[in-house]
């Protein structure tokens, strides 16, 4: 399949990831991205090669709707959020806005524009909290803990109701701790770019807590690829995107330290309020629904996290 693909949140991480798997895939794509952390060079590669258009907007916005009615995408991947975990808590309200309006506003545009179908990104870790035992499946109980795993967990009633009453498809990726080149080292999120970064400047990265703390850790190239395979395949469904491997914190400082050459100690700092002990997710539905597997493993998916970060 391919044909008209519109990518909100495009010059972001993961967003820029997309574009280039969809140009690849021959869909015309119009990204847009308001460029509050978004960059447009990352863009530069998929403008030239494919036929990628451009615009910086607020998805929350009458002008992204109407962008999106001139546009008439076949399927919209909606990954524009308010994406940290800490800014949710100290200013819910803006997340508010930014993943439910604006989340809604997304699906109006898809109803006025004769869209068929929309995948969003959503979170496994904020979403289900804490997950103790075994890796959390689709039917674990959402209980989340920050504004942030709310404002995703309530979109989804709107998504059914969208489905249910303007015929538009959905999926739902619930996605692990997603990592890889171009993620931002400055962040709140992002411990592997963040390490990277430090590592290679010779810096001591600093692990908050004891570092056992567990992760379900996913490179972003095999999360485009969930993205791609849900654009074509289509739900309504909610699919985890995790390996439902437990890595700690620790150990993904050793895998770290080996690729950047760095032979320094970590320094421990406290404990962040909030933090997750761990959080792992069970993705068998979608290799049964998406035929999707994590295809690269944690040290394949670091060593090239890292040359990116050295280049």
């Amino acid at each position: 399949m391919s044909g008209k693909a519109l990518v909100t949140g495009g010059a972001g991480f993961i967003g820029s990831h997309l574009v280039d798997r969809l140009v690849d895939d021959d869909w015309e794509v119009l990204a847009v991205d308001d460029l509050s952390t978004g960059h447009l060079d990352r863009l530069a590669d998929a403008r030239r090669l494919g036929s990628v258009h451009f615009h910086q907007l607020d998805i929350r916005t009458d002008e992204f709707r109407q962008a999106v009615r001139r546009f008439e995408p076949d399927v919209i991947h909606h990954l524009a959020a308010q994406s940290g975990v800490r800014p949710s808590v100290e200013d819910p309200m803006f997340d508010a806005e930014v993943n439910v309006l604006g989340t809604l506003n997304v699906q109006l545009a898809a109803t006025e524009a004769g869209t068929q179908r929309i995948v969003f990104a959503s979170s496994g870790g904020a979403m289900f909290g804490e997950v103790p035992r075994k890796p959390a499946a689709e039917d674990y109980p959402a209980l989340p803990d920050s504004p942030y795993g709310i404002s995703k967990k309530i979109v989804e009633d709107y998504f059914r109701y969208f489905e249910q009453h303007s015929g538009i498809d959905y999926v739902i990726l619930a996605l692990g701790n997603v990592y890889g080149p171009r993620q931002d080292p400055h962040g709140e999120a992002g411990v592997v770019a963040i390490f990277s970064r430090l590592m290679l400047d010779g810096r001591r990265p600093v692990i908050n807590g004891d570092g056992e703390q567990a992760r379900d850790y996913v490179f972003v190239e095999d999360i485009v690829d969930a993205f791609a395979r849900a654009g074509e395949i289509g739900g309504p469904i909610r699919l985890n995107i995790g390996t439902g491997i437990p890595t700690t914190v620790n150990e993904l400082y050793g895998h770290i330290a080996r690729a950047a050459g760095y032979d320094g100690s970590p320094e421990h700092g406290p404990a962040k309020d909030g933090d997750l002990n761990r959080s792992v997710i069970n993705a068998a539905a979608a290799k049964k629904h998406l035929g999707w597997e994590p295809w690269t493993d944690l040290e394949t998916g670091i060593a090239k996290t890292v040359d990116s970060f050295r280049e």
